[in-house]
C-alpha cells in the first residue's frame, strides 16, 4: 500500500471536515473522531499505561457564537471545532480539549481529582462479564447447582456509592441460565455475588451465600410466533420533510438532530415559523435526556446496590439499538446513523440509530361544527399530522423508546416508552401463600419475583422562547368567593389565576402535587398585540418523585429526583443532572448543587429540567416481556402566536 505523507493526510481530513460541516452543533463525524485519536496517540499521553477513551464529543461552543453564526449569511465559513475528550490512563481520569483546526492539538490537559468516574467502556463491560467464567470458585458453584457453564450468561452492573471514603472503579456480576430460553433475565442464578476491580480486572470478592431453585424456562420465552410485519398498517405516504446533513425542515419547524454516546439523540436550535410575523422564531436551543435514576427496592445483599444512573454510567447513545424498519419505525421513515468513539478511540457506528417520520395519528388537530348560521351547517376539521424523531436505548434488560414529536400547532411532545424485560430474582416460593417476609416485588411465575423499582428520566431543556432572556412563571389556580369582589350573582365562587414569577433558582424548584397550576417560560421583553408575554407552557405528566429517604445514599446521589421541575441559570457546563462523573458519584455535583447557588433567573438565559417518573410495581402481564409503558410531557405555545397557527 502506498504511503500517504502525514501532512497531506491531515489536510485532506481537515478539508473533509470543513466541507461536511453545516451546523456548529453537528456531532463529530468519523474523520474527526479519527483525527482526535491521532492527536491523542501522538501526544505524551500515549506513554501512559492503559490509555482508554471514555467520552469524546464536541466541546460545547459558546451559545452566543453559535447564534451569531446561524443568524449570519456566512454559513460557508467554517465554525471553530473543538472536542472534549475524557480518557483514563495510569489509573487517572484526564480531561482534554482538542482543537481540530489544521493539524490539531491538545489545548488543555487536566487531571480530574474529584469524586466519581467516567462511563464504562463496552470493552470493560465485556471483559468483566468473561472474567467470572474463568474463576474456579464460580465453576464449583455452578457444579453444585448442576448447571452447565456453557449455558451461563454473566451480566456486569455498576455498584453505586454507600458512604465509602475511598472508592475504586468496580462492577458486580449477576449470573443467569439460558438453558431452554433466550430470556436470560427470567432464569437468575440466586445467591452468587462477584465483585470486580475494573482497573486490575480481577475478582476481589466472591460470595456464594445460598442456593434457590432455578426458575423454569417454560413460559419465559418472548419470541412471539405472530410477528409478520407485512401485516402491519404503516405510514407509506410521501415524506413531507427534508434533511440536509443534521438539519431538518418540516411544516413550520426547523431544527437540528444530533447524537452522542451519552445522551443519544439531541434536539437543537428548534424554531417555528410565524406566518403573521413572516419569520422563524426561536423555541428550544438544546434538548435531550440528561440522566436516568433507576433504584430497585430490594435492600438485600444481592440487590441493594442496584441504583443505576444509565446515562452517566453507561450512556444512552452507547446503548442505542439499530431501529427495525416497519417495526420500530413506519415505512415512510428516514434513518440516521450514529457515531461515537470506542475505547481505543476509533469511530464506531450505530446503524439506524435515529429515525424521522411523519405520524398520521388518527387524532383531530382541531375541529368545529356550527349550526348557528341560518341555512348552513359549517363543519371544519383538520387531521393531526406530526413529525417524530425516535431513538431506542437498550440498557441491560430495559428498552427505552425516546420520541420528540413536533406538531404544526407549535407544540413539542416528548414521549418516553418503557419496555423490555423485568429484572427478576429467584425464590424458593411458588405462590404468594407461602411467603413469610417481604419479597420486595411481585410473583410472576414459579420461583420468580420481579423487584419493585423506579424510573426517573430527567430532561435538559434550554428554552429560548423568542430570544435568550426568559423568565419562569408559576400560574396558580385558586378559588375565590364572588362576595369578595362585590358582584351579585347566583354563583358562590369561581377560580382565578395568580401568577408568580420566579426570581431565583430556589423559586424554580417545584414538587408537583394536587394543587392545580400551570408552568410557563415567557419572554417579558416580547408581547403579543394584546399585551400578553409570549411564552411556552410545560404540560407535565404524572407527579412522580423519589420516595427514598433523604439520607439514603442513592438519594444523596440523585437529590434532584425529589422535585420534578427545576429552573436554573444557563451554564454550558451544566448539562448532566447527576454531574458529569456519575459512576460512584457522591452528590457533591449536579443539578441540586448548582441550584443551591440560588442564582437569578428573572429575565435571564434559563434552563428547565423536567423529570419523567415511574413507580413501577411489576404485574404478571409484564412477563415474559413488558408491554410498553408510556410517559412524557409537552411544550405548548402560550400566547406565543397571535392566533391559532394551524389557521394561518
Amino acid at each position: 500500500m502506498a504511503r500517504i505523507p502525514l501532512l497531506a493526510l491531515v489536510l485532506s481530513l481537515q478539508c473533509w471536515v470543513i466541507a461536511s460541516l453545516s451546523h456548529p452543533l453537528d456531532p463529530l463525524n468519523p474523520a474527526e473522531i479519527n483525527h482526535i485519536r491521532h492527536i491523542v496517540l501522538n501526544s505524551q499521553l500515549a506513554t501512559l499505561p492503559n490509555l482508554t477513551f471514555h467520552f469524546v464529543d464536541i466541546d460545547e461552543p459558546e451559545k452566543k457564537d453559535v447564534l451569531k453564526w446561524l443568524s449570519s449569511n456566512k454559513h460557508n465559513e467554517p465554525f471553530p471545532r473543538r472536542a472534549k475528550v475524557v480518557v483514563r490512563a495510569g489509573e487517572e481520569t484526564r480531561e482534554l480539549v482538542v482543537d481540530l483546526t489544521g493539524p490539531g492539538s491538545i489545548t488543555s490537559d487536566h487531571v480530574y481529582r474529584g469524586h466519581g468516574y467516567p462511563p464504562f467502556t463496552f470493552q470493560e463491560l465485556y471483559q468483566a462479564s468473561q472474567l467470572a467464567k474463568k474463576d474456579p470458585r464460580f465453576k464449583n458453584s455452578l457444579l453444585r447447582r448442576g448447571l452447565n457453564l456453557s449455558e451461563v450468561s454473566c451480566i456486569p452492573s455498576t455498584v453505586g456509592w454507600f458512604g465509602e471514603d475511598v472508592t475504586y472503579r468496580a462492577l458486580k456480576i449477576a449470573s443467569y441460565y439460558r438453558g431452554g430460553t433466550v430470556n436470560i433475565y427470567a432464569r437468575p442464578i440466586g445467591g452468587i455475588s462477584i465483585l470486580i476491580d475494573v482497573e486490575t480486572m480481577k475478582i476481589i470478592e466472591y460470595i456464594d451465600r445460598f442456593k434457590v431453585p432455578l426458575p423454569p424456562a417454560k413460559g419465559s420465552d418472548y419470541q412471539s410466533t405472530n410477528q409478520n410485519r407485512s401485516s402491519f398498517s404503516c405510514n407509506q405516504t410521501d415524506r413531507g420533510f427534508t434533511i440536509e446533513g443534521h438539519k431538518v425542515r418540516w411544516g413550520n419547524w426547523n431544527f437540528h438532530v444530533g447524537f452522542n454516546a451519552r445522551a443519544g439523540v439531541i434536539i437543537s436550535t428548534a424554531s417555528v415559523y410565524d406566518a403573521v410575523h413572516k419569520k422563524f422564531r426561536r423555541v428550544l436551543y438544546r434538548g435531550h435526556v440528561s440522566e436516568t435514576f433507576v433504584p430497585y427496592m430490594d435492600p438485600t445483599n444481592e440487590w441493594y446496590f442496584r441504583t443505576f444512573m444509565d446515562i452517566g454510567e453507561y450512556g444512552f447513545g452507547r446503548s442505542a439499538d439499530s431501529l427495525e424498519p416497519l417495526a420500530d419505525c413506519p415505512g415512510n421513515a428516514v434513518f440516521m446513523d450514529g457515531y461515537m468513539a470506542g475505547a481505543d478511540g476509533r469511530p464506531q457506528r450505530v446503524d439506524r440509530a435515529i429515525c424521522i417520520f411523519e405520524r398520521y395519528t388518527g387524532d383531530v388537530a382541531w375541529r368545529h361544527m356550527e349550526v348557528g348560521v341560518p341555512g348552513r351547517t359549517i363543519r371544519r376539521v383538520e387531521p393531526e399530522v406530526n413529525l417524530v424523531v425516535r431513538m431506542v436505548a437498550t440498557v441491560g434488560n430495559y428498552d427505552y423508546v425516546l420520541d420528540w414529536e413536533f406538531q404544526q400547532s407549535g407544540s413539542i411532545k416528548v414521549g418516553v416508552g418503557l419496555t423490555g424485560v423485568l429484572a427478576m430474582k429467584a425464590t424458593s416460593y411458588t405462590n404468594t401463600d407461602q411467603t413469610k417476609q417481604d419479597l420486595f416485588g411481585t410473583f410472576l411465575a414459579n420461583n420468580i419475583v420481579a423487584v419493585n423499582h423506579d424510573h426517573f428520566l430527567t430532561y435538559y431543556l434550554d428554552l429560548d422562547v423568542d430570544g435568550t432572556d426568559n423568565s419562569f412563571i408559576k400560574a396558580k389556580l385558586g378559588t375565590k368567593r364572588t362576595s369578595s369582589i362585590g358582584i351579585k350573582s347566583p354563583r358562590k365562587s369561581y377560580w382565578t389565576v395568580i401568577k408568580e414569577m420566579a426570581k431565583t433558582e430556589a423559586d424554580g424548584r417545584i414538587r408537583l402535587g394536587s394543587r392545580p397550576s400551570e408552568l410557563l417560560v415567557v419572554n417579558t421583553n416580547k408581547m403579543t398585540k394584546t399585551g400578553n408575554y409570549v411564552g411556552y407552557r410545560l404540560i407535565t405528566g404524572q407527579p412522580v418523585y423519589s420516595l427514598l429517604s433523604d439520607d439514603d445514599y442513592p438519594q444523596i446521589r440523585a437529590a434532584y429526583t425529589k422535585y420534578q421541575v427545576w429552573v436554573t441559570a444557563y451554564n454550558k457546563s451544566e448539562r448532566w443532572a447527576a454531574g458529569f462523573y456519575a459512576d460512584k458519584s457522591r452528590g457533591d455535583d449536579g443539578l441540586a448543587v448548582w441550584s443551591s447557588r440560588n442564582r437569578s433567573i428573572a429575565n435571564k438565559d434559563v434552563v428547565v429540567w423536567y423529570t419523567v417518573g415511574f413507580h413501577h410495581i411489576p404485574y404478571q402481564e409484564d412477563y415474559p416481556a413488558m408491554p410498553t409503558l408510556h410517559g412524557g410531557f409537552q411544550l405548548r405555545p402560550a400566547n406565543f402566536f397571535e392566533r391559532n397557527p394551524l389557521l394561518q
